[in-house]
């Protein structure tokens, strides 16, 4: 069988934004931070080829998503998004605090081989 894995998500937001907010057309993957797809070779741009420039909107990782492809017995991409949302306060200046951000990836499954134990 192959190995599993556990996603430990760290301090998170999405981002503060009404839903039919401008930005969101062309950055549709803001809305959620977890998404699992179908692997595509060519589905590596979660934000569409060239989101600042790219006349086209509704691209990338939202709209991929919605093409419903199946889960099973395929290869899957998850993709976590993560980031803070920081309120300045006067405490802040000169020097901002450290914010911190990330995640783990954890094993918790590992095949094992018996014979190594009894050898």
């Amino acid at each position: 069988q192959p190995t599993g894995y556990k996603l430990i998500p760290g301090s998170n937001c999405l981002p503060f934004c009404l839903p039919e907010a401008k930005f969101l057309r062309r950055a549709g993957f803001l809305k959620h931070n977890l998404w699992v797809t179908s692997y595509k070779s060519d589905e590596i741009f979660p934000g569409g080829e060239f989101p600042n420039q790219n006349p086209r909107i509704h691209e990338g990782l939202a709209t991929w998503v919605k093409k419903d492809r199946s889960l099973e017995e395929t290869n899957i991409v998850l993709w976590y998004v993560f980031g803070i949302t920081h309120i300045p306060r006067l405490e802040d200046w000169p020097v901002m605090p450290v914010e911190r951000s990330g995640f783990m990836l954890m094993v918790v499954h590992q095949p094992l081989d018996i014979s190594a134990l009894f050898s």
